[in-house]
Formats: structure tokens, C-alpha cells, sequence
């Protein structure tokens, strides 16, 4: 069985008028990579991956990063997110041009939790 390894972002990354986009690139026993689009005024909302790091490599746009409920950090093309397991990510695009962003997670499966701001707030 062959693999592809040699990808083009501009022919994977795919993107809706209703919410961010996800699109899966690749996913072996130990990593996943995947191409995000956010539109301007979206929001990728705030969550965390209970058994994995999660890397963002911004391509493209502007935006506000969540590094916690309460948290706002601008970030831009040309940075890159770090968000180590069981920590605190979402983003929003105030920008004027879509966000293009590579998500490395590892080890998979990295699970996925949403955080509730209310709850978090309450401390339950």
C-alpha cells in the first residue's frame, strides 16, 4: 500500500460559509495532521485534547488565539501555536481574509473536549 507524502495545502484545504473547516491530511499510529479554515467572523471554538499536544503552523490570516477561557492573544501568518495536552485552544478570525492553518496532534488519537466557559467559571 502507498502513501501520499507530498501534499499542496491549496488542494486540500476546503472551507464553508457556516464554520470552520476541518479537512484531514494524514493520520499514522503516532501523529494526524490536518488543514483548518476559518473564515472571517468565525470561530474554531475553545476545546482541548485530553491524551495529545496539539501544534497550529499558520499560513495564512489573522486572528485572536484562546490559550483560556478569558484569554485573548493576536496572532498572524508566519507563527506557530503550541498548545501542550489538556490545554486551553479555539481561535477567531477578525481579519479580512481566511485563517489556513496546519494542526499537527500526537500521540492518536488525541481525543477531543469542548469547554464550557460557564461551567470552567463556576469551577464544576
Amino acid at each position: 500500500m502507498t502513501h501520499q507524502r507530498l501534499h499542496t495545502i491549496s488542494d486540500v484545504q476546503c472551507s464553508s460559509a457556516q464554520a470552520a473547516t476541518k479537512t484531514p491530511l494524514y493520520q499514522t499510529e503516532s501523529t494526524a495532521g490536518v488543514v483548518w479554515v476559518i473564515k472571517p467572523g468565525q470561530t474554531l471554538p475553545k476545546h482541548y485534547h485530553p491524551n495529545a499536544d496539539d501544534i497550529w503552523i499558520i499560513l495564512q490570516g489573522e486572528g485572536i488565539f484562546y490559550p483560556q477561557p478569558g484569554e485573548e492573544i493576536p496572532f498572524h501568518a508566519g507563527q506557530v501555536i503550541v498548545s501542550r495536552k489538556g490545554e486551553c485552544h479555539g481561535a477567531k478570525n477578525t481579519g479580512a481574509h481566511d485563517i489556513v492553518f496546519v494542526s499537527i496532534t500526537a500521540p492518536t488519537p488525541s481525543g477531543y473536549e469542548p469547554i464550557d466557559e460557564e461551567k470552567k467559571a463556576a469551577n464544576i
